[in-house]
């Protein structure tokens, strides 16, 4: 038997090994991390509506006495706020939701569930998950592990925060704007966003027009995040464009020797970024150079503000329609964050020229980008523009001298690789002056996504940032 206080500190693999093997119980397993969930999350706030102890503890012996159902058998998962949980508190992050219970899981948890997860309760985001910093007027503010004071990004904060502190093994999240990178670079974890359609939506709302945003894993280790990937990829036969799963850990052991990497850093000086970030992405980038791939920089394949103005009026009109509803009724108006009203008063009146423009804008910024991958095996980009930033703020208002126009343009970064739907995974990029992390991210074409993890899982066993710098708390 492992002693308890190391439990947490075990990958998702090693433990489902362990369970496997009966070296732990799933009752081990669950009273130590829970045990820890108890120690830290009262100060990082990343788990929201825990369930009680003493279900979790019949629901793991129950699982002892059963067969395993997947490679998640047993394992304690908190799932995101923005996923709904059968029986389980699902608030969005809105005091309009402050009590809601839904009556059937969305596809994650029941995928989650099916390959033997417990679902323990859930990741804390911002309201409506808009913004890259998880904070909302039900649960209150997720404060990054590496220093309490800071925030630990969005809006899959709670998830990149519960890692980073050992309070679950590995994490759902999601991606429109960054919502798994920047939280992954925040709290120097493995976030990945694959091939949109990968990892399909659920059988509500307008699914064709709703091409922007997608599920991922989140981990400490690359292995991890390429097992909890073939659990949640593969087609939803009631939606379109779904893609076929595999078992991405399988391929894990490539070469990187002979890979091109195209390094776009700050595109040509359009993203400000913070001193140190990108020195601390190049300094990460070196690891491929030392394994025998090309890093090479990239001039902008694309004007970035057309890019940021195909990104906002398509975000815009999808937000101001799937809101509708909430928007009409003044009292529930009342109760939606200012910044989800700019979204939604932006994106209420656009003309259907301006969306269609929008939308060429993107198709031809993925034609550009296609062309590239032909050079190019990964493109590499900064995955935050700025440090972990004070807690209390609502969100960065300048990133150096520049002032930011929006309550979002401070991760204009992400948005190349969220308008085409590439597949992009965060590296931990290690620690700038203050102690705090960053990391880089590296994308691919249209499904290379076996190809982007299996340079992640080099560069992980090259070094290991999350394994060897773990939060002090």
């Amino acid at each position: 038997m492992a002693d308890a206080g190391v439990i947490p500190d075990l990958s998702a693999s090693a433990l489902s090994q362990a369970i496997a093997a009966r070296r732990l119980s799933v009752a081990e397993v669950m009273e130590a991390f829970l045990d820890r969930i108890e120690a830290i999350n009262p100060a990082v706030n990343a788990i929201v509506s825990l369930r009680e102890r003493s279900d979790l503890m019949a629901e793991a012996l129950a699982a002892d006495r059963s067969a395993a159902r997947g490679w998640l058998h047993g394992l304690p998962v908190a799932v995101k706020d923005l996923v709904a949980t059968k029986g389980l508190r699902t608030t969005y992050g809105s005091p309009l939701f402050r009590d809601f219970v839904p009556a059937a899981d969305d596809l994650v948890a029941e995928r989650l569930r099916a390959a033997g997860a417990i679902l323990i309760g859930k990741t804390n985001t911002p309201e409506w998950g808009h913004g890259s910093h998880s904070f909302n007027p039900v649960h209150g503010t997720t404060r990054n592990p590496y220093d309490l004071t800071r925030a630990a990004g969005g809006s899959s904060g709670g998830a990149a925060a519960a890692l980073a502190a050992r309070m679950v093994p590995v994490a759902d999240g999601s991606d429109m704007m960054g919502s798994l990178r920047n939280p992954a670079a925040f709290c120097n974890v493995y976030g990945f966003r694959p091939t949109w359609g990968l990892v399909p939506q659920d059988a509500q709302g307008d699914v064709f027009l709703h091409t922007l945003a997608t599920e991922g894993p989140m981990a400490r280790t690359i292995e991890d995040l390429a097992r909890l990937l073939s659990v949640l990829a593969g087609p939803n036969p009631l939606v379109p464009f779904g893609r076929p799963s595999e078992d991405f850990a399988a391929s894990l052991d490539r070469p990187v020797r002979g890979l091109r990497i195209g390094w776009l850093g700050d595109w040509g000086g359009a993203y400000g970024c913070e001193d140190g970030i990108l020195a601390a992405c190049e300094t990460a980038l070196s690891v491929f150079k030392a394994a025998g791939a090309a890093v090479e920089p990239v001039p902008p394949p694309f004007p970035a503000e057309r890019l940021w103005d195909s990104w906002t009026t398509l975000r815009a009109g999808l937000n101001a329609n799937a809101m509708a509803t909430l928007y009409r009724d003044p009292a529930k108006r009342a109760q939606i964050k200012p910044e989800t009203l700019w979204e939604i008063e932006r994106g209420q009146d656009l003309p259907m020229e301006e969306f269609y423009r929008a939308s060429v804008i993107r198709s031809d910024w993925y034609a550009r980008a296609a062309r590239l991958f032909q050079d190019y095996d990964a493109l590499a980009m900064p995955a935050a523009q700025v440090w972990p930033f004070p807690a209390d703020w609502r969100w960065p208002e300048a990133v150096g001298t520049r002032r930011m126009d929006t309550y979002h343009r401070w991760m204009e970064v992400v948005v190349p690789v969220s308008l085409a739907g590439l597949p992009s995974l965060c590296l931990p990029a290690g620690f700038g002056a203050l102690g705090l992390p960053t990391g880089v991210q590296i994308f691919g074409p249209t499904g290379a996504d076996g190809r982007i993890l299996a340079m992640g899982q080099a560069y992980h066993l090259a070094t290991d940032w999350p394994g060897r710098m773990p939060p002090r708390l």
